[in-house]
């Protein structure tokens, strides 16, 4: 479409969105609010600037410019979030190097990106050692720690991340980029387990990062985000740019402190001793804090949590709801940088119990210039109100593709909508309800079972500690769900048991009668992945296999 473009003066300025003024919008708020790393170190905004421009000037001396790759492995630190801003600031481009994978999943992530240097814990310096002699080209290895205490490690290092910094000068003139510059990426293993490489720019990250201002901050919702708020990452840097909070945080010049390695203890002595108001989190991290002994003891001001990675259960919202804190849940996928909802819940005083607890686990509210729809099961894209299918998104910060992989990326993309994966719909209200993932959804004659719904119900019973639900094959209905169950210690439920306290949901159409699996089994522990998730795709080769053996 042709339209009307304005008459560009030779003198103007053509400003791009670009992570370096995120960097400097924490000058004018908060310059003295603190950066706390553990109950180790602590400096201000104005030391995190001159520490971002020392960094910069140590990496140009290592021979980084443009368009080069820096790989960092650490727990969540200042060093981390200096590196979210220098890295990218200066033309290279960040990869959030997930260190929990496996070796050869590290090794491929860490050769297709092709890192030129690599900053990196002590505590991960084994899995750099066990995979170096595939390397598909050499690595400048920074070690955070002391390098003299890792000379035996059977890596060449440079000298360690501190004495680089301390000894390289403040002043960095930081480029004007083009806003469609690279500036992270990141590996994401889906549902079938195969990695995939993202992609995000300069214009990306900061266009999500104002999208998250505006819904956190514009909104009288019950959970929000704003200047005054003391920032406690509990999912990893890592993991998504931690959804972009440390991105924002740092926008508003908010006080954030960073755990380290996530235990327990810290995350507690942390909550009481700098006040932490704020934390983004997965529902299984928040299952084990509000069970912890003498919870309510280190409160100092209300805690608020917006919940992602996973469903948050309606039963760990009254928990969490009981216990003092305030939750919503945000969806979002690696492929989308990845916020694309965030709950709402504002001081009204006419809910119900059950109607709140709802606004706090429903997927949420679109943020500005994000598009949802449907695809139904013929391919169609519809924007009817309740239409169940595929959850489809156009939004500014989308990968627009694989990591050389033309292939899925067109998959990804089919019809110009990025495709989730998720089963869903959207209400009249424009409210994003998430059912299940795609390869999870149980397809039972004419009807489809949530499985996670089914797992949210089983787990409600008393004396079950964990549940996993997957498809099994049935000759006459296509499927039917396969439940795992661990028991609580010292319980003595029996499948019949759990066979009736279902009925009772059907009995009440909550469920359908095809929701009650067909096989339940107890065991003593259910497959994990390297992350921590229910490994599904282990539980449906398993249960194949059984299957043809019988």
């Amino acid at each position: 479409m042709e339209t009307k473009t304005p008459t560009k003066t030779k003198e103007a300025f053509n400003s791009q969105l670009l992570i370096k003024h995120i960097l400097a919008q924490s000058l004018r708020y908060g310059p003295t609010n603190e950066i706390v790393y553990r109950d180790i170190n602590r400096y201000n905004y104005l030391e995190l600037n001159i520490r971002v421009r020392k960094l910069a000037n140590a990496l140009q001396k290592l021979g980084v410019k443009a368009g080069d790759v820096v790989g960092i492995m650490d727990y969540d630190s200042h060093r981390y979030l200096e590196c979210y801003f220098a890295i990218p600031m200066m033309g290279a481009v960040l990869h959030n190097v997930n260190y929990r994978l496996s070796p050869d999943q590290l090794l491929f992530m860490i050769n297709k990106s092709d890192d030129k240097v690599i900053i990196v814990h002590e505590d991960f310096i084994p899995l750099l050692v066990e995979i170096k002699d595939k390397f598909t080209s050499k690595k400048i290895i920074i070690p955070i720690n002391n390098v003299e205490i890792l000379n035996n490690s059977k890596l060449e290092f440079q000298d360690d991340y501190e004495r680089l910094l301390a000894s390289e000068k403040d002043t960095y003139a930081f480029p004007e980029l083009d806003e469609n510059s690279v500036a992270t990426i990141l590996f994401t293993i889906g549902t079938t387990g195969k990695i995939k490489g993202v992609s995000f720019t300069h214009r990306q990250l900061v266009l999500h990062t104002l999208g998250l201002a505006t819904a956190m901050g514009a909104t009288d919702s019950r959970v929000s985000f704003r200047s005054n708020d003391v920032y406690m990452p509990l999912t990893p840097l890592f993991h998504t740019h931690a959804w972009g909070f440390p991105y924002l945080a740092t926008l508003l010049g908010a006080k954030q402190v960073f755990v380290g390695r996530h235990e327990l203890f810290m995350i507690f002595n942390l909550l009481e001793n700098e006040k932490v108001t704020f934390s983004n989190i997965a529902p299984s991290m928040l299952q084990m804090i509000v069970k912890y002994p003498g919870l309510k003891k280190y409160f100092k001001n209300k805690w608020k949590f917006i919940v992602g990675g996973s469903g948050l259960t309606k039963e760990l919202a009254l928990l969490a709801e009981k216990a003092g804190m305030e939750v919503i849940s945000g969806y979002g996928l690696s492929e989308t940088c990845p916020v694309l909802t965030i709950g709402y819940l504002n001081n009204r005083t006419d809910l119900t119990s059950e109607e709140r607890i709802k606004k706090r686990t429903d997927a949420g509210t679109p943020l500005p210039f994000v598009e949802l729809s449907i695809e139904d099961n013929t391919g169609k894209i519809t924007n009817n109100p309740n239409s169940i299918g595929e959850i489809v998104v156009r939004a500014p910060w989308a990968t627009v593709g694989y990591l050389c992989n033309q292939e899925k990326s067109k998959v990804l993309w089919h019809n110009g909508y990025l495709h989730t994966q998720d089963i869903g719909s959207i209400g009249n209200n424009g409210i994003l309800e998430v059912y299940d993932r795609m390869p999870d959804v149980i397809k039972s004659g004419n009807e489809w079972v949530s499985s996670s719904a089914l797992e949210s119900v089983i787990c409600n019973i008393d004396g079950i500690s964990e549940v996993a639900v997957v498809a099994m094959p049935d000759p006459k209905w296509v499927e039917r769900p396969y439940a795992l169950v661990v028991l609580e210690d010292g319980e003595k439920l029996d499948k019949e048991d759990i066979r009736i306290h279902l009925q009772r949901f059907v009995d009440k159409g909550v469920l359908s009668r095809w929701a009650i699996p067909k096989q339940i089994d107890i065991i003593s522990e259910i497959p994990k992945t390297k992350a921590g998730k229910i490994n599904k795709k282990v539980i449906r080769l398993s249960l194949v296999d059984s299957m043809d053996k019988k």
